[in-house]
């Protein structure tokens, strides 16, 4: 078996959510969004597909640098496959960029367990077919009964909650919120929803991404204080030298890196100093699932947890795969969305959660996502 083609298409559907002007997503008014699926086709007829961003996959990057690395090639082959796109990245000028390499990757997964007709996390070592979330907020806002004030987190929290949500994990507000960034509000978003849920439910706070040591300080006291189980991106993760003070400063976990670039590689780095108690990676920012078990593996070597960054397919089959991850990051939550609801280019969520907080994995070939195949026909804008 050899792959054939490699192509995409771009096609619009109906969202909610729009985009503020530092790239934080909140609720809107309904328009149309373009998404991209890119699709890796073999000689036998087998398929294996990956959603993206449009800029993420472009035709010039399946032309110059993804469609000379894939055409001719055994689709099983991934972590050739990988390797090559990765050396290709150095003469791309940049364009060929971790989430390019990921769309790849997962669409090459996706087939092989389309082919082989067992879902992607058996594939990889099937380890649990359920795993817990946590609700991840949307940032803060000034919508009013939004996410605009402490209270309006703790209503939310409770709401969350009430859905069967054992963990919930706080965005708070950034730019271009008037008065963001703002340690003390922050501090009081955490300590309402705490006193709103009660001590048994996980909290974990994701902070304003540029704070400065002291300000990242201040608070992680104050989350000790309130019993968080984790802190997040609170400061420019280029600087490894602050998370390593910050950590040695703090009882509470912190978890990175983020969105740090460099891969597994960059991951060994922060455990090399220190600079984390539970390591951060997720498959559409490390270059793509294989990549995101080197991280969860390094992590589990040095007896740490690994929590798996993002939402969607991909994420969740490396979640069920491994043991060292506790949580599965469901979101982004806000109280005037509809989570549950299904996306038009899809059949079913491929992320339903029960009652209990549980999200189950589905038995279905690939990476589990129903494809409503004839919506994206009808909606489709071009193609290359």
């Amino acid at each position: 078996m050899k792959v054939e083609r490699v192509h995409g298409v771009v096609f619009t559907y109906p969202t909610r959510r729009s985009v503020d002007g530092e790239g934080h997503s909140h609720p809107g008014e309904q328009r149309l969004a373009e998404l991209a699926m890119l699709t890796i086709e073999a000689d036998d007829g087998s398929t294996g597909h990956a959603f993206a961003p449009p800029e993420v996959i472009r035709p010039f990057l399946l032309q110059s640098c993804i469609g000379k690395s894939l055409v001719g090639r055994d689709p099983f082959m991934r972590e050739q496959i990988w390797q090559d796109l990765a050396l290709r990245q150095r003469g791309s000028a940049g364009q060929l960029t971790d989430r390019a390499l990921a769309v790849v990757e997962q669409a090459l997964w996706d087939l092989a367990g389309r082919k082989l007709g067992q879902p992607v996390y058996k594939l990889i070592g099937g380890y649990r077919d359920k795993v817990p979330a946590y609700g991840s907020t949307m940032c803060g806002d000034d919508l009013p009964g939004g996410l605009a004030t402490p209270d309006d987190y703790a209503r939310f929290a409770q709401t969350l909650v009430a859905r069967g949500y054992k963990a919930i994990k706080l965005h708070t507000w950034m730019p271009p919120i008037s008065f963001a960034p703002d340690p003390k509000m922050d501090v009081k978003a955490c300590a309402a929803v705490r006193e709103a849920v009660g001590p048994d439910i996980a909290l974990m706070l994701d902070g304003y991404h540029w704070y400065s040591r002291t300000d990242a300080l201040y608070i992680g006291r104050q989350l000790e204080a309130l019993n968080f189980t984790w802190f997040e991106e609170m400061m420019n993760e280029q600087s490894i030298a602050s998370y390593a003070w910050l950590a040695n400063q703090l009882d509470i976990p912190i978890v990175g890196p983020e969105s740090m670039s460099g891969k597994h590689h960059t991951r060994a780095d922060w455990v090399a100093a220190g600079a984390c108690d539970i390591l951060r990676a997720g498959a559409a920012g490390v270059g793509g699932i294989t990549p995101t078990l080197k991280v969860a593996h390094l992590a589990e070597s040095f007896g740490m947890d690994c929590e798996i960054h993002g939402n969607g397919a991909a994420s969740l089959a490396v979640i069920a795969a491994v043991k060292n991850c506790r949580w599965y990051e469901r979101g982004l939550l806000h109280p005037f969305l509809d989570y549950d609801e299904v996306p038009a280019y899809l059949n079913t969520l491929p992320d339903p959660m029960d009652s209990d907080g549980f999200v189950h994995l589905s038995s279905a070939p690939g990476l589990g996502e129903d494809i409503n195949f004839d919506y994206i026909a009808v909606n489709t804008v071009r193609t290359y």
